[in-house]
This record gives structure tokens, sequence and C-alpha cells, in this order.
């Protein structure tokens, strides 16, 4: 099993004399199964944040929301999460198709409360979960490595103003994206995009875009 802590740790721990305390805190909080506490406080989320490692090394942190307990406690050592319509990019997903470790940040911050995890995912063609979530294009599942709460004392304390319009929800169609509307990428829009810019009322410059994500509208 390879060390939780590199070299690199332990000289900073050595230069700033907490090794014995960082080893306690590790025995303390990490864990390599889902633990009935942190399986209430994940069914409970509507958003979370994934970290991926593309093919050059560098990582890659998107941020995933749905209906709250859209990611699921399979089991206690595995979870899955939908992978949703995006800009046609897959790079969280190819992410995962080229190297399958990944780390999760599940954030409360009303409380304010965080839990980490760092695991293995794989994607499954034709996953059976596919049909428990709407317009899911595909199911991630993860086998859990390692999980931690964390110290929140940095995490600023926000409410929770409304949920996005643009979750998917069973027996409803979700609005259309404007991003769709973009002038230069028109020719290179799927089938299934074909006709949203004439919808919407006509084509925008990336410019005009960019400031409906800023107002809000985007």
């Amino acid at each position: 099993m390879i060390e939780f802590y590199s070299e690199q740790h332990r000289q900073l721990q050595d230069q700033h004399d907490t090794r014995n305390l960082a080893d306690r805190v590790q025995q303390i909080i990490v864990e390599n199964r889902i633990s009935e506490q942190h399986q209430l406080f994940i069914k409970s989320r509507d958003f979370f944040f994934l970290t991926t490692i593309d093919h050059r090394g560098y990582p890659t942190c998107s941020y995933k929301g749905g209906n709250p307990g859209f990611v699921r406690v399979l089991n206690p050592d595995t979870l899955a999460f939908p992978s949703y319509d995006g800009n046609g990019m897959f790079l969280s997903m190819g992410n995962i198709q080229g190297n399958p470790k990944i780390g999760m940040l599940f954030i409360d911050f009303e409380t304010p409360h965080r839990v980490r995890l760092h695991g293995e995912a794989y994607i499954l063609a034709d996953d059976p979960l596919l049909q428990e979530y709407p317009e899911a294009d595909l199911i991630v599942r993860v086998k859990v490595g390692e999980m931690f709460f964390n110290c929140p004392r940095y995490v600023h304390r926000m409410s929770r103003a409304e949920a996005s319009k643009y979750v998917p929800q069973a027996g409803k169609d979700p609005p259309a994206l404007q991003w769709k509307r973009i002038n230069a990428i028109q020719d290179v829009l799927p089938g299934c995009a074909q006709g949203i810019a004439e919808k919407l009322g006509g084509t925008i410059t990336p410019e005009e875009y960019a400031m409906k994500v800023m107002t809000g509208e985007g």
C-alpha cells in the first residue's frame, strides 16, 4: 500500500514540527469506507467538486450539480453519480477514461461542513442506473480509496438562494441552453442541438453570452 504521506509532506511536517500531529490526525479521520455519518451527508448534497487528471498530468477541477441525493451511495465501498449535458468537451469523463484516480469534495456552506474522498472511477456502457437519471449521458461509479472530513474553519458561511433551473427533472423538459446560441459554434453543434438558437430568438456573439453569464442569464 502506498504511504498516505509523501517525502515532500514529511519535509514540511518536520519543518513545522507537525509530523506526530499529522500521523494522529490521519489515524483519527481517514477511513477507507463510507461511514453511516458520511453516507447521510453525501445523500443530502446537491453539488460537489470533482478533480480528475488529464493526459498531460494537469488536475481538472469541475463543479457537479443536481438534485439533492444525485450522488448515490451504492454500498460502503462504492458511490455513483450522473454526467449531464455539458459543452461537448467531456473533460472530466475523458480524464476518467485515461486515469481513474479522482477526488471529490462535498461541502455544506450553511453549517459549514465538508468531506473529501479519493477513489478510482469507471464508466460502464449502458449502466442500468441511466434509467434512473433523466437527461444523464453517462454514469460514473467510484470505488472508495480514502475519505475524511476537514476542519471547516475557513469555509465561508453562505445560504442557498435557489436551485438551478437546468437540473434535469423527471417528466420535464429542461430549458434550452443559452450557450448553444453562440454564432461561432452553429456549424458544429450536434444534430440534437440544431435549431435552439432560432427557438431562443437568434444567435448571439461570445461576448453577449459572457454578459448573460455575468448577469445570471447564462
